[in-house]
Protein backbone atom coordinates (compact mmCIF):
# COMPACT_ATOMS: atom_id res chain seq x y z
CA UNK A 1 0.00 0.00 0.00
CA UNK A 2 0.98 3.49 -0.92
CA UNK A 3 0.07 7.03 0.56
CA UNK A 4 -0.13 8.86 -3.05
CA UNK A 5 -0.26 12.37 -2.89
CA UNK A 6 -3.69 14.21 -2.93
CA UNK A 7 -2.12 17.75 -3.26
CA UNK A 8 0.29 17.92 -6.69
CA UNK A 9 -1.24 20.38 -8.85
CA UNK A 10 -2.69 22.94 -6.16
CA UNK A 11 -0.78 22.90 -3.33
CA UNK A 12 2.46 22.96 -5.23
CA UNK A 13 3.55 21.87 -9.19
CA UNK A 14 2.49 18.24 -10.25
CA UNK A 15 5.34 18.73 -12.86
CA UNK A 16 8.75 16.88 -11.81
CA UNK A 17 10.31 19.66 -13.51
CA UNK A 18 8.44 22.66 -12.43
CA UNK A 19 8.59 21.55 -8.63
CA UNK A 20 12.01 21.63 -8.78
CA UNK A 21 12.31 24.94 -10.37
CA UNK A 22 10.30 26.46 -7.85
CA UNK A 23 11.68 24.75 -4.69
CA UNK A 24 15.24 25.36 -6.03
CA UNK A 25 14.57 29.14 -6.57
CA UNK A 26 13.38 29.17 -2.45
CA UNK A 27 16.57 27.26 -1.90
CA UNK A 28 18.53 30.01 -3.77
CA UNK A 29 16.86 33.00 -2.26
CA UNK A 30 17.18 31.64 1.26
CA UNK A 31 20.06 32.50 3.61
CA UNK A 32 22.27 29.02 4.67
CA UNK A 33 23.60 29.05 7.79
CA UNK A 34 26.92 26.48 8.64
CA UNK A 35 25.04 24.43 11.49
CA UNK A 36 22.55 21.60 10.54
CA UNK A 37 19.42 21.64 12.65
CA UNK A 38 18.63 18.35 14.51
CA UNK A 39 15.14 19.54 14.41
CA UNK A 40 12.66 22.62 12.35
CA UNK A 41 9.42 23.59 13.16
CA UNK A 42 8.50 24.72 9.08
CA UNK A 43 4.95 25.79 7.54
CA UNK A 44 2.60 23.61 5.27
CA UNK A 45 0.75 25.88 3.28
CA UNK A 46 0.73 25.97 -0.58
CA UNK A 47 4.50 27.01 -2.06
CA UNK A 48 3.19 30.83 -3.34
CA UNK A 49 2.65 31.56 0.25
CA UNK A 50 4.66 29.31 2.64
CA UNK A 51 7.74 27.48 0.43
CA UNK A 52 9.91 30.34 0.78
CA UNK A 53 9.54 30.51 4.49
CA UNK A 54 10.01 26.79 4.52
CA UNK A 55 13.47 27.38 2.64
CA UNK A 56 14.71 28.91 5.13
CA UNK A 57 14.63 26.05 7.21
CA UNK A 58 15.57 23.25 4.39
CA UNK A 59 18.33 24.99 2.95
CA UNK A 60 20.03 24.72 6.22
CA UNK A 61 20.23 20.88 5.84
CA UNK A 62 22.72 21.49 2.85
CA UNK A 63 25.53 20.03 4.60
CA UNK A 64 23.56 17.15 6.04
CA UNK A 65 22.40 15.75 2.68
CA UNK A 66 24.24 12.67 2.67
CA UNK A 67 24.35 12.05 6.52
CA UNK A 68 20.28 12.32 7.63
CA UNK A 69 19.18 8.87 6.88
CA UNK A 70 15.48 9.17 8.77
CA UNK A 71 13.14 11.86 8.68
CA UNK A 72 10.73 11.93 11.94
CA UNK A 73 7.71 13.81 10.15
CA UNK A 74 4.88 15.33 12.60
CA UNK A 75 2.08 17.28 11.73
CA UNK A 76 -1.66 18.85 12.26
CA UNK A 77 -4.51 16.92 11.45
CA UNK A 78 -7.30 19.32 9.41
CA UNK A 79 -9.73 17.04 8.52
CA UNK A 80 -9.90 13.97 10.62
CA UNK A 81 -10.79 14.59 14.15
CA UNK A 82 -9.47 11.47 16.86
CA UNK A 83 -7.19 11.07 19.61
CA UNK A 84 -3.82 10.58 20.10
CA UNK A 85 -1.49 9.82 17.04
CA UNK A 86 -1.87 8.67 13.73
CA UNK A 87 0.74 6.33 11.97
CA UNK A 88 0.39 4.45 8.76
CA UNK A 89 0.74 0.87 7.13
CA UNK A 90 1.99 2.60 3.85
CA UNK A 91 4.85 1.40 2.22
CA UNK A 92 5.62 4.50 0.31
CA UNK A 93 4.70 7.94 0.63
CA UNK A 94 4.72 9.34 -3.40
CA UNK A 95 5.34 12.80 -4.59
CA UNK A 96 6.21 13.67 -7.80
CA UNK A 97 9.88 13.19 -7.43
CA UNK A 98 9.11 9.57 -6.56
CA UNK A 99 8.52 7.51 -3.34
CA UNK A 100 9.88 7.44 -0.23
CA UNK A 101 9.82 4.45 2.07
CA UNK A 102 8.46 4.53 5.27
CA UNK A 103 10.64 3.29 8.56
CA UNK A 104 7.99 0.60 9.18
CA UNK A 105 9.99 -0.99 12.15
CA UNK A 106 10.09 2.65 13.61
CA UNK A 107 6.51 2.82 13.23
CA UNK A 108 5.56 -0.28 14.84
CA UNK A 109 7.65 0.75 17.83
CA UNK A 110 5.46 4.04 18.66
CA UNK A 111 2.58 2.02 17.53
CA UNK A 112 2.68 -0.31 20.81
CA UNK A 113 2.30 3.04 22.48
CA UNK A 114 -2.19 3.33 23.97
CA UNK A 115 -2.37 6.77 22.15
CA UNK A 116 -0.69 5.64 18.80
CA UNK A 117 -2.64 4.26 16.61
CA UNK A 118 -2.71 3.19 12.76
CA UNK A 119 -5.30 5.37 10.71
CA UNK A 120 -5.22 5.26 7.29
CA UNK A 121 -7.85 8.33 6.94
CA UNK A 122 -5.95 10.62 9.15
CA UNK A 123 -3.29 10.51 6.27
CA UNK A 124 -5.17 10.26 3.38
CA UNK A 125 -5.84 13.91 2.49
CA UNK A 126 -3.78 15.83 4.94
CA UNK A 127 -1.34 18.36 3.31
CA UNK A 128 0.19 19.27 6.42
CA UNK A 129 2.73 16.47 6.18
CA UNK A 130 2.90 16.08 2.28
CA UNK A 131 3.95 19.51 1.36
CA UNK A 132 7.31 19.05 3.04
CA UNK A 133 7.78 15.57 1.16
CA UNK A 134 9.31 17.05 -1.66
CA UNK A 135 11.96 19.91 0.13
CA UNK A 136 12.80 16.61 1.95
CA UNK A 137 13.63 14.77 -1.74
CA UNK A 138 15.27 17.78 -3.01
CA UNK A 139 17.63 18.20 0.01
CA UNK A 140 18.73 14.76 0.92
CA UNK A 141 19.87 11.52 -0.66
CA UNK A 142 18.73 8.50 0.41
CA UNK A 143 16.46 8.95 3.84
CA UNK A 144 13.14 6.63 5.11
CA UNK A 145 10.58 8.61 7.05
CA UNK A 146 8.11 8.45 10.02
CA UNK A 147 5.10 10.14 9.19
CA UNK A 148 2.94 10.92 12.25
CA UNK A 149 -0.63 12.60 12.14
CA UNK A 150 -1.38 14.59 15.14
CA UNK A 151 -4.70 15.14 16.25
CA UNK A 152 -6.00 15.78 20.35
CA UNK A 153 -2.87 14.68 22.28
CA UNK A 154 -1.02 15.99 24.84
CA UNK A 155 2.67 17.52 24.88
CA UNK A 156 3.93 14.86 27.07
CA UNK A 157 2.49 12.19 24.34
CA UNK A 158 4.09 14.21 21.37
CA UNK A 159 7.12 14.37 23.18
CA UNK A 160 7.65 10.69 24.64
CA UNK A 161 7.23 9.96 20.76
CA UNK A 162 9.60 12.51 19.58
CA UNK A 163 11.99 11.10 22.07
CA UNK A 164 11.63 7.38 21.14
CA UNK A 165 12.60 8.67 17.68
CA UNK A 166 15.28 10.94 18.40
CA UNK A 167 18.32 9.10 17.43
CA UNK A 168 21.54 10.43 16.19
CA UNK A 169 22.57 12.82 13.52
CA UNK A 170 21.21 10.16 11.37
CA UNK A 171 17.15 11.59 12.20
CA UNK A 172 15.83 14.96 11.45
CA UNK A 173 12.64 16.06 13.27
CA UNK A 174 10.16 17.81 11.13
CA UNK A 175 7.40 19.63 12.47
CA UNK A 176 5.21 21.33 10.46
CA UNK A 177 2.65 24.10 11.50
CA UNK A 178 1.65 27.59 10.21
CA UNK A 179 1.03 30.33 12.46
CA UNK A 180 -1.86 33.02 12.77
CA UNK A 181 -4.52 32.38 10.40
CA UNK A 182 -7.15 35.22 8.77
CA UNK A 183 -6.28 38.28 11.02
CA UNK A 184 -5.30 42.15 9.63
CA UNK A 185 -1.88 42.46 8.65
CA UNK A 186 -0.45 44.53 11.69
CA UNK A 187 -2.43 42.59 14.03
CA UNK A 188 -1.13 38.73 12.46
CA UNK A 189 2.42 40.22 12.88
CA UNK A 190 2.26 41.69 16.48
CA UNK A 191 0.48 37.57 17.49
CA UNK A 192 2.90 35.66 15.26
CA UNK A 193 5.86 37.74 17.20
CA UNK A 194 4.38 36.48 20.51
CA UNK A 195 4.03 33.17 19.56
CA UNK A 196 7.62 32.90 18.34
CA UNK A 197 8.85 34.41 21.81
CA UNK A 198 6.63 31.65 23.09
CA UNK A 199 8.46 29.26 21.57
CA UNK A 200 11.40 30.48 21.54
CA UNK A 201 11.31 30.62 25.39
CA UNK A 202 9.88 26.59 25.18
CA UNK A 203 6.59 28.04 26.78
CA UNK A 204 4.73 25.47 25.51
CA UNK A 205 2.08 25.54 28.31
CA UNK A 206 1.73 29.17 27.03
CA UNK A 207 0.43 27.85 22.98
CA UNK A 208 -2.88 28.12 22.29
CA UNK A 209 -4.54 26.89 19.25
CA UNK A 210 -5.31 29.98 17.19
CA UNK A 211 -1.47 30.92 17.52
CA UNK A 212 -0.47 27.88 15.55
CA UNK A 213 -2.26 25.10 13.89
CA UNK A 214 0.16 22.72 14.50
CA UNK A 215 0.11 23.70 18.28
CA UNK A 216 0.05 20.15 19.14
CA UNK A 217 3.25 18.74 17.81
CA UNK A 218 4.93 22.11 18.27
CA UNK A 219 3.99 21.29 22.15
CA UNK A 220 5.64 18.29 21.91
CA UNK A 221 8.93 19.11 20.15
CA UNK A 222 9.15 22.43 22.85
CA UNK A 223 8.72 20.12 25.77
CA UNK A 224 10.90 17.65 24.66
CA UNK A 225 13.84 20.49 23.85
CA UNK A 226 13.17 21.66 27.23
CA UNK A 227 13.41 18.22 29.38
CA UNK A 228 17.08 18.13 27.18
CA UNK A 229 18.15 21.95 27.98
CA UNK A 230 18.13 22.36 24.17
CA UNK A 231 17.27 26.05 22.79
CA UNK A 232 15.48 27.04 19.48
CA UNK A 233 15.70 29.81 17.46
CA UNK A 234 13.65 31.60 14.99
CA UNK A 235 15.31 31.68 11.54
CA UNK A 236 12.01 33.54 9.27
CA UNK A 237 8.73 34.91 10.44
CA UNK A 238 6.34 36.33 7.18
CA UNK A 239 2.99 35.45 6.46
CA UNK A 240 1.03 35.63 3.53
CA UNK A 241 1.19 39.57 2.89
CA UNK A 242 4.41 39.55 2.34
CA UNK A 243 4.62 36.62 0.35
CA UNK A 244 1.67 37.23 -2.20
CA UNK A 245 0.78 40.76 -1.31
CA UNK A 246 -2.98 40.65 -0.42
CA UNK A 247 -2.67 42.20 3.32
CA UNK A 248 -6.63 42.11 4.06
CA UNK A 249 -6.46 38.72 5.51
CA UNK A 250 -3.36 36.85 5.95
CA UNK A 251 -1.88 33.54 7.56
CA UNK A 252 1.83 33.91 9.08
CA UNK A 253 4.48 31.35 8.89
CA UNK A 254 7.74 30.55 10.51
CA UNK A 255 10.76 28.51 10.21
CA UNK A 256 12.29 27.73 13.57
CA UNK A 257 15.80 25.41 14.02
CA UNK A 258 16.78 23.10 16.89
CA UNK A 259 20.57 23.19 16.45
Amino acid sequence: MNRLPAFAGTYYPENRQQLHQMIDQYLNDAETSAKVPKAIIAPHAAYIYSGAVAASAYVRLTKAHDLISRVVLIGPSHRVDFKGLAVSKAKYFVTPFGSITVDQAAVATIAQLPFVEYLEQAHTDEHSLEVHLPFLQEMLDDFTIVPIVAGDASAEQVSMVIDALWGGEETLVVVSSDLSHYHDYATAKRLDLATSSVIEHLQYECLFNDAACGKVPVSGLLKLARDKDLTIKTIDLRNSGDTVGDKSKVVGYGAYVID
